[in-house]
């Protein structure tokens, strides 16, 4: 199964954040073969980070809960809250599989929200160049659709939001979002 994992930051956290990050990535080191995309969203011109995102594929809910909870920054307080949800791999590639190559400032991560509703009513996979994963959020059983998560290079946030149509989703959130992972 894979698993949409998003770790917000909380407020002012940054100096724990710098304190944990070799042991942030040695403990993703440990799930590197189960990875789809991973990286930090980031605000502003010195990209500060705001969170972590983690995609990857577990043997069920149990491990992904464990993969969300156990990690260092969680556990030490870093984050504020965490997103964790069924995800489907609807482009069917990992990040490092994209032919569009690494975004510079350009990546985007885009959450879209909505009413539960049937999983066979899922949106479409938009036809965008910069598409480097798209798939929805689905409930834990995985029969209904929840929301839709979205990784891709475009040239502005709202060109980023313009990839999940306007109607069906209550709430759209755009992040800048960076290539994860060891330099």
């Amino acid at each position: 199964m894979d698993f949409f994992c998003y770790h917000r930051d909380r407020a002012d956290s940054l100096a724990l954040r710098m304190e944990l990050l070799e042991d942030h990535w040695s403990y993703m080191d440990g799930f590197a073969q189960q990875m789809i995309a991973r990286g930090p969203t980031v605000f502003g011109d010195e990209e500060a980070p705001t969170g972590s995102v983690h995609i990857l594929t577990l043997p069920d809910a149990a491990a992904a809960r464990t993969f969300a909870f156990e990690e260092p920054g969680y556990q030490a307080g870093v984050y504020r809250d965490v997103m964790l949800r069924r995800w489907r791999n609807d482009v069917g590639r990992t990040m490092w599989e994209f032919p569009g190559g690494v975004p510079e400032s350009d990546g985007y991560l885009v959450l879209g929200l909505g009413a539960p509703r049937p999983v066979g009513e899922v949106p479409a996979v938009p036809e965008a160049e910069g598409l480097i994963a798209f798939g929805p959020l689905l409930s834990d059983d995985g029969e209904r659709w929840l929301g839709t998560a979205a990784l891709l290079r475009a040239p502005s946030a709202d060109a980023a939001r313009a990839t999940l149509p306007r109607s069906g989703y209550a709430e759209v959130e755009v992040h800048q979002w960076r290539f994860g992972g060891r330099s």
